[in-house]
């Protein structure tokens, strides 16, 4: 499974020719000084591209219709060394398609106080330069991010490699196919949606399967298959029998492995990176697909439960976003499931029937066959572990009928306050910022989902940057968060989006 591509941003410095062609040499060389440092800083998980200054209206046009049609081209990061008249800017900004950054920079950090003269003002005169770069972007009403501060410093350069996961989430947004299997839990609410209307605001093709069309290829995997791939189980991951013969605990193993090996031929075949199942609908299936998912999720496939395509798809994207993050603690598919509402020791347990994504264990997981009394089917085998403590994001994608609004949440995964033997599934333990209450209570009036799309490795800021490309409404809950400023800010979107 594909995840990180070999991505590129284009830098494109902008200019005019009122100072000169000594000028416009220094803006080439300054640039070229500024994209060699970020590529040599190790902050950017992609390349940067110098480019040649901008300085008339087009060749602006034309280069950002080249970053349009160059598939390597993630995104423009643009900087105004000197003045560049803005309204040379309008039409290759009104044909842009790739994500922009605006860089407010300028090439020395301090002024030179000795020395100044107005050849030094006219050229290096980015405060003035950006601003009306700026002004023309704000005034077409056109989505950028603005990163300010100077191009050597380790925080505008961890900014900028932020940024870069979101634009490469709105590249690959549009490259998300969801294979539904079967249809949503009837008479559930939130795994509904429009599935048009993702199409058109994300990119998102999301098509349904009967359930036997991919049983047909779980029971067209060979037993070597199967048995191989039950061995490589077995090697990497703990075995608890918990009495059950051994022979019959591997048998139910096993049947996982020809689930794996059958979906995930299923879905490469047919060009599908994210995947939903209902526990309702299961013709064919010997059992619901729980440790097949897991390892499904591990590989880089998005996953949502009973039919939960927005979450499934979410899911896919943070990993393409996360893709080669170093140190990554991981992201999977959650659920909220009960409370602790002791004071100090509150929070939510997050877990589902099943299907965790094992790149968020703290340890070693373990393979469990256990009854479940949904499904009707045999006995599943699953991964069972705990997640890593840590901070991280839990992310509702909801449709609220005349619009998506995308809610992301802070939350502190927390050490459980005792083990639990007797529960047979993966499980988190986070408190939710500004805390369990208000937490709580910022989410139900938002509209947030049981289903969480869940990350340790973005932050709320990249994920809300990929919304905002995307056109669509995002509410965040950190510790800032009141009750009384999220309802007045719930009630100027209700306008905004109208």
């Amino acid at each position: 499974m594909e995840l990180k591509k070999n991505y590129k941003f284009w830098f494109t410095p902008g200019s005019q020719t009122l100072y000169g062609e000594e000028c416009l040499r220094e803006v080439a060389e300054h640039s070229a000084v500024i994209v060699d440092s970020l590529n040599k800083s190790g902050k950017l998980p992609y390349e940067v591209v110098l480019k040649p200054t901008l300085i008339d209206s087009a060749t602006i046009r034309r280069t950002m219709n080249d970053a349009n049609t160059d598939d390597e081209c993630a995104g423009i990061i643009t900087w105004m060394h000197t003045f560049s008249p803005a309204k040379s800017w309008i039409l290759g900004l009104k044909e842009l398609r790739k994500p922009l950054l605006h860089l407010h920079t300028q090439f020395y950090k301090e002024i030179p106080y000795d020395t100044i003269d107005m050849d030094y003002m006219n050229t290096h005169q980015s405060a003035h330069g950006d601003r009306e770069f700026g002004h023309m972007v704000t005034r077409m009403g056109k989505n950028r991010k603005v990163v300010a501060g100077h191009w050597s410093d380790e925080e505008t350069q961890r900014r900028i490699g932020e940024w870069m996961r979101s634009a490469v989430g709105v590249i690959e947004s549009s490259h998300i196919r969801v294979l539904r299997v079967a249809d949503n839990m009837r008479d559930v609410a939130v795994t509904e949606g429009d599935k048009v209307e993702a199409q058109l605001k994300f990119g998102w093709q999301i098509d349904a399967y009967n359930v036997t069309d991919i049983a047909e290829y779980v029971y067209q995997v060979k037993d070597a298959e199967a048995e191989e791939l039950t061995e490589e189980y077995y090697d990497k991951y703990d075995i608890l029998l918990e009495g059950r013969d051994e022979a019959e605990f591997r048998a139910h193993v096993k049947e996982q492995a020809r689930i794996e090996i059958g979906f995930e031929r299923f879905m490469n075949e047919l060009d599908y990176q994210a995947i939903v199942t209902h526990f309702g609908m299961l013709a064919g299936l010997k059992q619901l697909p729980g440790l097949a998912i897991q390892r499904l999720m591990e590989k880089g496939y998005g996953f949502g439960a009973e039919g939960d395509w927005k979450t499934a798809a979410m899911v896919r994207l943070m990993k393409l976003m996360t893709a080669g993050k170093p140190d990554a603690k991981g992201t999977s598919f959650m659920e909220d499931y009960t409370y602790s509402l002791v004071p100090g020791k509150d929070g939510i347990l997050q877990a589902h029937m099943l299907e965790v994504c094992p790149s968020i264990a703290s340890a070693k997981p373990t393979i469990k066959v256990c009854p479940l009394s949904m499904g009707n089917r045999e006995d599943p085998a699953r991964l069972v572990f705990t997640a890593k403590e840590g901070h991280g994001i839990a992310a509702s994608l909801v449709d609220l009928g005349t619009r998506f609004r995308l809610i992301i949440n802070d939350v502190d995964c927390l050490p459980l306050e005792k083990p639990m033997p007797k529960l047979p599934v993966a499980s988190a333990f986070w408190r939710p910022e500004p805390s369990l209450i208000t937490g709580a209570e910022a989410w139900i009036l938002a509209g947030g989902a049981h289903h969480t799309a869940f990350t340790y490795d973005l932050t709320a800021e990249q994920l809300g940057d990929w919304a905002e490309d995307m056109g669509i409404e995002v509410v965040y809950i950190n510790k800032d968060t009141t009750i009384h400023s999220l309802k007045n800010e719930l009630k100027w979107n209700s306008v905004y989006y109208r």
